[in-house]
């Protein structure tokens, strides 16, 4: 395994790090405020961003499958690392180059399962950031970490569909630039586990949808990316707005999932290297008991347990980036739950040891700590929580050692 990049890619890294360092990072506070105080989600400078992005290319970087006519730069899973950590320092930093999430794995569905019609109504629009998108498929009512218990039916009625049902934490539904969610159901209760449920596009103006609220997450509230609650009720679609055949959403959300908890944990490491730096400039400038706090063996060993997480999570990232380009979804499936476990680890731990060292201004909105401390903790509930990436990885692990006979080895003297 090779994580080095190619010419072509550090270049592109350096031209995300010249649009970082110049325009986003100094023009976050004036975003912020737009987006949290005016409500106003596309600010003028993040259209002229875009707009700049757009015409040097740096677009749609995160999707590999990109076609011959579609805007953009193809990059692999591994490429896009070098990319996706730059974007991770700001909230905001990846819809100036149409790399943010829930629109990205989206527009992968609808690459690998939509029909003709659908990429020309949907695809096309999104590739070229004009609409934003949502995927509604955890419930209220039931525990989603398991897909068999979804409960929203998504019942035939001729050549219609009608959607009954709750979700929330449909993340970007209620950003008013979202156009269609992506909608999970049960379509056949009596199918066989894993054939139940299927995918079908539902625009957001269609009679019965109802936004109910958009979430807080231990008290934040993302602006940006709101996570929302939904209703359906008697919401009928064309059946033609199904995404692949009926009874294979699970295996689609399969193939959404693996890439997109990948780009996730790239995504997080570029916050928790954000969070070292500030650290290491808080402890220089203050001093308590008569000496600086960088003098503290406790907080050296914070700052330096901090960095061993993030390079640990870092270098199995990469390699499950590889494995995802050259051995595919299913080979990557137990390094898909290894980062999702290791890299919500580091990242709440990072968090833990920056709001010790900053003190009270730690736990305010005056620094970033608390909010990334709230997207930490909910990382290990958000696309599987830990539980059941742990069961994943044992389970693996049983297969992995099927036939073995190891004791016989290495117990017993004699």
């Amino acid at each position: 395994m090779d994580f080095d990049h190619a010419p072509r890619t550090q270049a592109i890294a350096a031209q995300v790090e010249d649009i970082f360092q110049n325009d986003i990072l100094p023009r976050n506070r004036e975003y912020m405020v737009a987006a949290e105080r005016d409500h106003d989600l596309t600010p003028a400078l993040l259209t002229d961003l875009k707009k700049k992005a757009f015409g040097l290319g740096l677009w749609n970087m995160a999707l590999p499958q990109l076609g011959d006519d579609d805007p953009g730069t193809r990059l692999s899973n591994l490429e896009f690392a070098a990319v996706a950590e730059i974007l991770g320092r700001v909230g905001w930093a990846s819809e100036v180059f149409n790399c943010h999430a829930p629109d990205t794995p989206n527009m992968e569905i609808l690459q690998m399962f939509g029909t003709e019609a659908q990429k020309a109504e949907w695809l096309a629009p999104m590739l070229v950031g004009g609409i934003r998108s949502s995927f509604a498929m955890t419930e209220p009512d039931v525990a989603s970490s398991d897909a068999n218990n979804i409960a929203t039916r998504i019942e035939r009625r001729g050549d219609s569909y009608v959607i009954n049902g709750r979700k929330w934490f449909a993340t970007g539904a209620g950003n008013p630039n979202c156009r269609f969610l992506i909608v999970v159901g049960v379509t056949n209760p009596d199918a066989p586990r894993g054939r139940q449920q299927s995918m079908v596009i539902v625009p957001t103006d269609t009679p019965g949808l109802t936004i109910v609220r958009n979430l807080s997450v231990l008290h934040h509230v993302d602006h940006r990316t709101p996570h929302t609650e939904l209703l359906f009720e008697d919401v009928e679609v064309p059946v033609s707005n199904r995404l692949g055949e009926e009874g294979g959403g699970f295996l689609i959300g399969q193939a959404r999932l693996g890439p997109a908890r990948v780009h996730h944990c790239m995504r997080a490491i570029g916050r928790c290297e954000v969070l070292i730096r500030l650290m290491v400039e808080r402890a220089s400038r203050r001093s308590t008991f008569g000496k600086a706090i960088r003098e503290y063996s406790s907080v050296q060993a914070a700052i330096s347990e901090s960095r061993v997480a993030l390079e640990q999570a870092r270098l199995l990232v990469q390699r499950t980036a590889w494995r995802l380009d050259n051995e595919g979804n299913k080979a990557a499936r137990k390094d898909v739950s290894l980062i999702k476990v290791a890299v919500a680890r580091a990242y709440h731990d990072i968090c833990n040891h920056g709001i010790q060292i900053f003190g009270a201004m730690g736990v305010t909105e005056d620094a970033p700590f608390a909010e990334a401390l709230a997207t930490a903790r909910a990382f290990r509930i958000y696309d599987g929580p830990d539980e059941v990436h742990l069961q994943t990885i044992f389970r693996l692990e049983e297969k992995q050692g099927e036939g073995q006979d190891l004791l016989s080895a290495y117990t017993g003297r004699y």
